[in-house]
């Protein structure tokens, strides 16, 4: 069942990107048009936009926007027009999560100043907010609504901080009832429209998943997925009838595919098939409709089929980029999408089924920003020291030629095993459009590419996936327009790790490195993960290692007992309120790098989690980056022509 939660959290894109060779690309000639530099706070003034639900009269679309400078809910009408704030929040960020199905009450959701303590809230039309989920220290998140729209469904770890239990709400009084007290360690996946079924999830390792189904009035638990070896198994949704669960797994296959198991039966059928991994799969409310994302070479293609006629849809065409985040209304007459490109970010669209007519809704960019300024991103690959394929995107600065060589970045995401996607991303063009090449790498362990690719990085990191980095720089410097004497390396989370480790175990590899909220010490992470993570742990332990019996192998993989080493200019930005890398693991970094006489610039954020949520702060900390990078890479200006 496709929850009516407006702030969706899915990878997002969509249509078929070439793959380019191995060699490296011809030299680009100068832009006609040299590219107009714009300041940080022109790229943040770009809106972000998130999520759809739709009003019960379908004239209305509730969403999450910053157009405030900070998360809030808004709604816009289906005819287009300015955006109307339901939520004014100035210090913590609001997400908008659900409309009521039969009035103008809504669901939001919002933790505070980062911590990821999520609570649920419901306004009603005079602006009044009622918690849900009231309490210190706890999480709760929205699933979704039951078949008659009379109660909708919350998990939070109220009862114990470790694990997630599932309440069923009334939708006129908020009166609960606890429908299942999880002792072990599920993850509460999906509710079947007609309440009789939960799906769950249980994670052994990154490639190793388990879906256990439960039976609500007899209390029977199945576990429906016996195997042999790793394989992974994850819930997609139950159908609307409540007849069967669809699962995405990688069985017998490199890629993730969408399979059906009948609940009657236990009858297992494979549904649909594609040559790259199958994101997710879910039907519209009354099944007329199942929407499958396909994550495909770093974008995401959406598939819309029609039930009934037993054929794909045909989708709206539209400019390039992807069609992204499909939400279809309970009459399935229309249907709200996000439309995303490397030069466009994304915007929300109405599209009716009946009149085949398109509404684009909202207009992020910044008006101040020429689109033919930004850069068009490219998908390349280069070969690492084992032969292994490595795909990157690739940001190629307008100016950048043979004759004016431009600085280099490799920007590493997050994870272990996210992925750098094609789609508008602000950072990486605010970078390109002041000059410098950005190559965001996806080194082995990255998702996306298969399962074999995915569990390349397994206890092998700080050393093989670090070593697709090294061999990046190498590519980087092999382009024509890059100067291979001024190449930098940055990256968030995971990412920060990575440079961190490429600054302590390569010192000589990169001129400088940018940490964002990075691990340096995972012997402390690991011991110190947020208490909700519990059901993860296993699983986490079996990528990076367990503290407990691995100590060694994971001092010997940690940037902060090697920290003598760096010997490279570092920037480290942090959140005070992070739950996931706490503030000591840059303390400790900054402190010790400090003893080598290294220049360390040092910014901590004291209203801000495991990522930046407000966007003064992302001026502050993208203004800083790019200041350290100018003084410290660019330093002297451009290289000299050959």
């Amino acid at each position: 069942m496709q929850p009516r939660s407006t702030f969706l959290r899915v990878l997002a894109a969509a249509a078929l990107v070439p793959t380019l060779a191995l060699a490296a690309p011809k030299p680009a000639p100068a832009s006609a048009r040299p590219s107009k530099q714009y300041t940080i706070e022109q790229f943040m003034a770009t809106t972000k936009l998130g999520g759809a639900s739709f009003s019960p009269d379908e004239k209305r679309i509730l969403f999450t926007s910053n157009e405030s400078g900070i998360f809030n809910a808004y709604t816009l009408p289906l005819t287009g027009g300015k955006a109307k704030a339901l939520t004014q929040s100035k210090t913590d960020s609001t997400y908008a999560e659900s409309f009521f199905p039969k009035d103008e009450r809504i669901l939001i959701s919002r933790d505070q100043g980062g911590n990821e303590q999520s609570h649920l809230y419901v306004r009603t039309p005079d602006g009044k907010e009622r918690d849900l989920t009231p309490g210190e220290k706890l999480k709760a998140r929205f699933m979704s609504w039951n078949q008659d729209d009379s109660a909708f469904y919350v998990i939070t770890n109220e009862r114990d901080v470790r694990f997630f239990d599932l309440y069923r709400y009334d939708a006129k009084t908020y009166a609960r009832t606890l429908v299942y007290q999880n002792e072990q360690g599920f993850n509460i996946a999906d509710v079947s429209l007609d309440g009789k079924w939960l799906a769950f999830n249980k994670p052994r390792t990154n490639q190793d998943t388990d879906i256990h189904l439960y039976n609500v009035e007899t209390k029977e638990l199945k576990h429906i997925t016996p195997h042999q070896g790793e394989v992974y198994f994850t819930v997609s949704s139950f159908d609307p009838a409540s007849t069967a669960l669809y699962f995405l797994t990688d069985q017998d296959s490199e890629f993730k595919h969408v399979a059906r198991y009948e609940l009657a039966t236990g009858k297992t059928e494979v549904v649909e098939r594609a040559d790259w991994d199958v994101m997710y799969t879910y039907f519209s409310r009354k099944g007329g409709y199942r929407v499958t994302a396909i994550n495909e070479d770093g974008r995401t293609v959406i598939r819309v089929h029609d039930v009934k006629a037993g054929k794909p849809l045909a989708l709206p065409k539209l400019p390039e980029g992807d069609i992204t985040s499909v939400t279809i209304s309970d009459t399935e007459k229309r249907m709200a999408f996000y439309h995303n490109g490397d030069r466009s970010p994304s915007n929300l669209h109405v599209y009716d089924f009946g009149t085949k007519k398109v509404t684009r809704l909202t207009d992020a960019l910044n008006r101040d920003i020429d689109p033919k300024d930004l850069i068009e991103a490219e998908v390349v690959r280069f070969k690492s020291f084992d032969e292994m394929e490595i795909p990157n995107i690739l940001y190629k600065p307008h100016q950048a030629t043979s004759t004016a060589k431009a600085p280099a970045i490799i920007w590493v995401h997050g994870g272990p095993g996210g992925q750098t996607r094609k789609g508008y991303a602000a950072i990486q063009q605010y970078l390109a459009n002041h000059g410098y090449v950005v190559l965001g790498i996806n080194n082995r362990g990255s998702t996306g590419y298969g399962k074999s690719f995915f569990g390349a990085d397994d206890q092998k990191h700080g050393r093989e996936p670090l070593l697709d980095c090294i061999e990046a720089k190498k590519y980087l410097a092999s382009l024509p327009y890059v100067d291979a004497e001024r190449i930098g390396i940055a990256g968030g989370s995971y990412g920060g790790y990575m440079t961190l480790a490429a600054l302590a175990f390569h010192p000589d590899a990169f001129k400088v490195g940018v940490d964002i909220f990075g691990v340096s010490n995972w012997l402390r992470t690991l011991k110190n993960i947020p208490p909700w993570w519990e059901s993860q742990r296993d699983a986490l332990y079996k990528e990076m290692g367990n503290p407990e019996t691995q100590e060694q192998m994971l001092r010997d993989i940690s940037p902060l007992f090697h920290a003598e080493k760096i010997s490279k200019p570092l920037l480290v930005l942090q959140g005070a309120n992070d739950p996931r890398v706490i503030q000591p693991e840059s303390d400790e970094i900054v402190q010790a790098v400090k003893k080598n006489g290294v220049p360390v610039e040092y910014v901590i954020f004291p209203d801000e989690g495991h990522g930046f949520s407000k966007r003064k702060n992302e001026v502050e900390a993208y203004s800083r980056m790019l200041g350290f990078l100018d003084k410290h890479l660019k330093g002297a200006g451009p290289a000299p022509v050959n």
